[in-house]
């Protein structure tokens, strides 16, 4: 694992350290670097009126279209479990990563094991309309 990656790896870490996750038991976080090497991160933040809470990943993307804007595009983002085996982005986070990442964009799935996921979004969520293609 290159550098970079290992600080993305880390910072997802030290974001799960912050979940809300009372109800799931499960912690998440997320990292990102975006095309101009800003790092973001975030956790699952829980809410008992079920779906009214967010993912890590969709706490970090919302974290840094708050700061860099709406043109942000994501170059690598790693989610982090604290489980044996690699958890993949849910539906709704897939969705949010396609409105800001680029068909070759990195996500990389990491736990507490050896095991890594790492695949081009456009593998995780193949067909999918890119948002620059409707404006």
């Amino acid at each position: 694992m290159d550098t970079q990656i290992e600080k993305l790896v880390l910072a997802a870490k030290e974001a799960a350290k912050n979940s809300y996750a009372p109800y799931s038991k499960f912690p998440v976080g997320s990292a990102f670097e975006d095309l101009g090497g800003n790092i973001f991160n975030g956790c699952n933040v829980e809410n008992l009126a079920f779906p009214s809470g967010l993912c890590a990943e969709r706490t970090a993307i919302c974290k840094a279209v708050s700061q860099v804007g709406p043109k942000l595009k994501i170059k690598i983002l790693i989610v982090y479990t604290p489980t044996a085996r690699v958890t993949t982005p849910c539906g709704a986070c897939r969705q949010v990563i396609n409105e800001f990442a680029l068909p070759d964009t990195r996500i990389i799935c990491v736990c507490d094991s050896d095991s890594i996921l790492d695949m081009k979004f456009s593998d995780l969520l193949p067909e999918s309309t890119i948002i620059d293609e409707l404006m």
